[in-house]
């Protein structure tokens, strides 16, 4: 086993690197390769894996979280805004030993994530941006089936 973080990860795509903490170079990571869920995997994450010799060089395989870790129990945005129980009980963790299923959001708790990942990732933006751009994100999700309505 090789501890490392993750350098970089896309979901959409299902790759990404992981920097071993020995150093050289990145290792590939592709989502078929993970033992944990993949909403645990994101920039800076820490996690053990193998590594095989690939087509393009090395790869990492059986990845997950170190010895002891424990899987996050919360939102990252646990203390900006009370978040409503049905999304609480989504960030409350992956300890069943259950693999995590995609559900599609109510439009108040899609908005609700969008808001929050907004005035964490953009501050700046004033109330009436993130309304406007919010209500743009509602529609591309509903045209994706990611919000219900």
């Amino acid at each position: 086993m090789v501890a490392g973080r993750v350098v970089r990860f896309d979901g959409a795509r299902g790759y990404g690197f992981i920097a071993p903490e020995t150093g050289g170079e990145d290792v590939f990571l592709h989502a078929n390769d993970l033992l944990i869920p993949e909403p645990l995997v994101h920039t800076g994450a820490r996690v053990e894996f193998e590594i095989e010799e690939g087509e393009r060089g090395p790869k990492a395989s059986s990845v997950r979280l170190p010895q002891g870790a424990q899987a996050p129990t919360a939102s990252p945005f646990a203390g900006r805004a009370q978040m409503p129980p049905s999304i609480q009980a989504s960030a409350a963790g992956f300890d069943d030993g259950e693999e995590p299923t995609c559900d599609v959001l109510s439009v108040a708790e899609y908005s609700f994530e969008v808001t929050e990942l907004l005035l964490a990732a953009a501050g700046w933006m004033t109330g009436e941006q993130i309304t406007q751009l919010r209500e743009h994100l509602v529609q591309h999700g509903r045209s994706h089936g990611w919000v219900e309505g």
